[in-house]
């Protein structure tokens, strides 16, 4: 058994839907205790597309996923685990709202570097 470390939630726009993309960053932001990255609009390591991230923590899921479920306003998500293997948590234990993006999962590093861990993990 694995253990989960906290969560991503990838958030995926395109140059038409960065406005709400941009909402729904602010929002999350403002409503639960998550990490926010910043919008990025260009491919950034397995993500072929436009995306910004949210990193919170295990207790936190139970209110950030649902809410994502009926305000992601159309917007794919990827919600995935943290634990000791990135490929897995991309793959095969990925949860998608919408319809889920094509992963580049070839060019992840087996294991997570520390910023992208819940704050309470790390060292």
């Amino acid at each position: 058994m694995s253990e989960i470390k906290g969560y991503h939630a990838h958030i995926y726009y395109d140059p038409g839907t960065k406005p709400v993309a941009a909402r729904l960053r602010q929002a999350l932001g403002d409503k639960f205790a998550v990490e926010i990255g910043g919008l990025s609009d260009e491919p950034r390591g397995p993500h072929p597309i436009s995306q910004f991230v949210a990193i919170f923590e295990c207790s936190e899921f139970p209110a950030v996923v649902p809410w994502l479920m009926v305000n992601r306003e159309g917007l794919d998500v990827l919600v995935h685990p943290l634990t000791e293997s990135s490929y897995d948590d991309h793959g095969k234990n990925a949860l998608w709202l919408g319809t889920p993006v094509p992963m580049r999962l070839d060019i992840l590093r087996p294991t997570y570097s520390e910023s992208l861990m819940p704050a309470a993990q790390r060292a």
